[in-house]
């Protein structure tokens, strides 16, 4: 194989390397036990150490059919370009994915990350992609 993937051929790749290197970084200061709130504020602390901007609890609101059904709060959202959901257990799930697909159906953000804050620190890389009406999600 003549090519290699490497961080700029992904979808925000910079980015996602920079979250995914302030997520290491806040497990490995504060460790594992505590409760998802508690890596919640100190994420965007490590993010903005980084020089990249993020917001926590942002509000979206959910539509069927043009019409409003209710709304959700995005843990953070970074550079108003990636999606982070942030869990504290054992293991990353496939609700947890699906919870993070469906935050990026609702905004139109193209990229997620799902960070665990369990045992072994793990994440999940979601990118959605549409093509036609289906949607596809592929993990990266």
């Amino acid at each position: 194989m003549n090519a290699t993937r490497t961080e700029t051929t992904l979808l925000h790749g910079e980015l996602s390397g920079q979250i995914i290197g302030a997520f290491f970084q806040v497990y490995n200061d504060l460790g594992f036990g505590f409760v998802e709130s508690i890596y919640q504020r100190a994420l965007p602390g490590a993010l903005l150490d980084r020089g990249i901007p993020c917001e926590r609890e942002v509000p979206f609101e959910v539509s069927y059919r043009g019409e409003p059904m209710g709304h959700y709060r995005a843990d953070l959202v970074v550079d108003g370009k990636v999606i982070v959901e942030i869990k504290a257990t054992d293991q990353i799930i496939p609700v947890h994915e699906a919870q993070l697909l469906n935050y990026l159906k609702a905004t139109g953000i193209g990229l997620g990350l799902v960070l665990n804050f369990g045992p072994r620190p793990t994440f999940r890389r979601l990118i959605l992609s549409f093509s036609r009406r289906d949607s596809v999600v592929l993990h990266v």
